[in-house]
């Protein structure tokens, strides 16, 4: 079963989604991969829920630098992989696509490591807004690039 609630951020509203395991999806309003939460059970008492609303508040407010919830990433082992390897970098911190696939220990995977990125079900906890591509540019971001602007301006302030 998946409960979800909705939570007003400085980037709009977010729906976020929880199993019985954890948190399983951070999605901005126009996400390029979201389609709504149908079927879902609306549940803004869910106790992930309510601890991921507090500590998106606290990351926005500048008072956090880490997140500590229980995750229940859904995806195929390469994208497990990728998503792992984004949770190990550091706050304020980016790195390239390549770099990623350079971690995952698959040099070659970039295209396929850009793909996982852009697929990451939980942005901002899964902190995929600190990928740059080859030059440093902003590329890719499924909210969008202006938040994914934000979070890094956001992230360099704090």
């Amino acid at each position: 079963m998946m409960n979800y609630t909705e939570h007003t951020s400085p980037l709009g509203t977010l729906v976020l989604a929880a199993s019985d395991d954890g948190l399983c999806g951070l999605y901005f309003d126009r996400h390029k991969y979201f389609e709504g939460p149908h079927g879902w059970t609306r549940s803004d008492a869910h106790p992930v829920l309510r601890q991921a609303s507090e500590q998106i508040d606290d990351y926005f407010a500048g008072r956090r630098k880490a997140f500590d919830l229980p995750l229940d990433l859904r995806g195929t082992p390469f994208q497990q992989s990728v998503w792992k390897a984004l949770l190990e970098l550091p706050f304020g911190a980016t790195c390239t696509y390549r770099e990623i696939a350079q971690r995952i220990a698959s040099p070659r995977a970039i295209r396929a490591a850009g793909t996982a990125i852009g697929r990451n079900p939980v942005s901002i906890i899964v902190p995929c807004h600190r990928v740059l591509g080859v030059s440093g540019d902003l590329s890719g971001y499924a909210g969008g690039l202006e938040r994914k602007r934000f979070l890094l301006e956001l992230e360099r302030r704090t």
